[in-house]
């Protein structure tokens, strides 16, 4: 093949169409002043072929060789090009709402045979409960195919458990997953977890209100499990349960429990619900992660890594839902003393006892041939009660990565080690 290139000296640009083939390919450069100048390149394939092979032959390390371009350019070019799309108002037909009523794949939608998921069961709740929670925070009703492409492959990964709550994204985070769930007509498959009653609503009227609210956008007519978002304690609690039992008598929700409630709230309002023969909370979502905060992230949240907390789980088994269950990447490289750049990390998760367990991490990580945020993931969900994880993954490879903690083992030994609760990691 043969390409003709006129331009002033040191502006000569090759145009996209052109690539080379397999054999001798010659370039004719037209300089301005200058003679016609002849450039042979010869190749053994064709360009793409080359570019498929590349690719292939470096996947398992998860970057070609200089010149090629890094992954996390070709993201970043990507991200670039969709945001400068939506500030154009630029849409492709494949991004529409009929063509996104099939994956990518254009299959339907299944769970993959060789899927590594694990499952729980909640009291009220008649499906599988996905051991891995995928958090909606981050999803918007305005970027449908991201949608898509991440709750996808959370399905195809064997994930049946998605968190929502009314005040995300103003409403946003629930359309967008109730158009998801319209799109692959799959509603009676997945367990919805919804969340109200957030701060300054927390109480009755502020249920009452939310959770109708919360079932349009979702475009269902029951919510699988309902937490309030808060606590608040000038609600007695026998207020929240009898509100609570209402909706479930209605069939508005299936089971309900409280999010950033203490344990002693939790056991009163069980407590109330025993003694007026009522339903009760049947989860509880809580941070909970191998780092201990300095201090909340948000006002108004509680943790339960500390040993009474955790002692009243194990004792009760009631099921878990940890938030921020890998305490915000912590494990995940970013965190180092010496770096204070990322100023929210540091005010929550920077102290000397969370940096001992970033160490234990790695060095446990490498005796079982895994990562430190994977091991900080099995943390949570190798406890002696019913844990679940949420995860907020922005991408389909940090989905596929935090995957691979529900394949990590921890003894009891490794947990308290992991802890500091014992000074010396047992043989094993």
């Amino acid at each position: 093949s043969t390409l003709r290139i006129w331009g002033s000296a040191g502006n000569i640009v090759v145009p996209n169409p052109w690539f080379p083939r397999q054999g001798e390919n010659k370039i004719i450069v037209h300089r301005a002043g200058a003679d016609p100048e002849e450039v042979i390149v010869t190749a053994d394939r064709e360009l793409y072929a080359i570019e498929a092979d590349t690719v292939a032959r470096y996947l398992n390390d998860k970057q070609a060789p200089s010149p090629c371009m890094t992954w996390d350019d070709s993201l970043g070019n990507m991200k670039t090009l969709d945001q400068w799309r939506r500030s154009v108002g630029l849409s492709f037909d494949e991004e529409k709402l009929d063509a996104l009523k099939m994956p990518v794949s254009r299959q339907p939608l299944k769970v993959r045979s060789d899927h590594k998921m694990q499952y729980g069961r909640v009291a009220g709740v008649d499906k599988p409960v996905s051991r891995l929670v995928m958090g909606s925070m981050m999803l918007h009703a305005s970027d449908m195919p991201y949608v898509c492409a991440l709750l996808d492959y959370f399905v195809e990964i064997g994930g049946t458990a998605i968190d929502t709550a009314w005040v995300y994204g103003g409403g946003q985070s629930e359309r967008a997953v109730g158009q998801w769930m319209q799109l692959r007509g799959n509603r009676e498959h997945i367990v919805l977890i919804g969340k109200g009653a957030h701060t300054p609503h927390c109480d009755v009227d502020g249920i009452n209100r939310q959770l109708p609210e919360s079932l349009e956008r979702l475009q269902t007519d029951y919510i699988d499990l309902y937490l309030l978002h808060r606590d608040n304690p000038d609600v007695p609690v026998g207020a929240f349960v009898e509100c609570l039992n209402e909706h479930l008598r209605a069939g508005r929700i299936r089971a309900f429990g409280g999010s950033n409630w203490s344990t002693e709230r939790l056991q009163a309002a069980n407590d109330y619900a025993a003694a007026h023969g009522l339903v009760g909370f049947v989860a509880s979502s809580p941070n909970f992660s191998l780092a201990v905060w300095n201090e909340p992230q948000w006002a108004g949240c509680l943790s339960a890594s500390d040993k009474a907390s955790r002692d009243w789980y194990e004792q009760t088994q009631m099921p878990l839902f940890a938030w921020s269950s890998q305490a915000k990447g912590f494990f995940t490289g970013r965190a180092h003393r010496e770096d204070i750049s990322d100023q929210e990390m540091v005010r929550v998760w920077h102290n000397e006892d969370n940096f001992k367990r970033l160490a234990r991490a790695q060095e446990l990580a490498k005796k079982k041939g895994t990562t430190a945020t994977q091991i900080a993931l099995a943390y949570v969900l190798c406890q002696p009660f019913p844990t679940f994880a949420l995860i907020g993954p922005r991408t389909i490879e940090e989905m596929r990565t935090s995957a691979l903690g529900l394949e990590v083992e921890l003894t009891a030994g490794e947990l308290r080690w992991l802890n500091l609760e014992d000074e010396h990691l047992a043989e094993i």
